[in-house]
């Protein structure tokens, strides 16, 4: 399973390691994603995405109807 975002689209970026001497070379900045479970009451089930940190806060702040809502009319989310 790829390391995205299901709310918010996103994914591990590609940088450099730079050295002392600035030798170069490739290196990953992976998302900082978490497994959690979320209850729907308009639906009356739970939900279990993998979300990065980000997300979260947007969930705590604005609710989980409203960040669903934004991201199903974004297109990333597609249930």
């Amino acid at each position: 399973m790829a390391k995205v975002c299901e709310i918010t689209g996103k994914k591990a970026m590609f940088g450099n390691n730079v050295s002392f001497s600035i030798n170069k070379t490739r290196r990953r900045f992976d998302v900082n994603l978490s497994k959690k479970r979320f209850y729907i009451p308009e639906e009356d089930r739970w939900v279990t995405l993998r979300v990065s940190t980000r997300a979260l806060k947007a969930i705590n702040k604005k609710g989980i109807s409203a960040v669903l809502k934004e991201a199903k009319q974004k297109g990333i989310l597609n249930k």
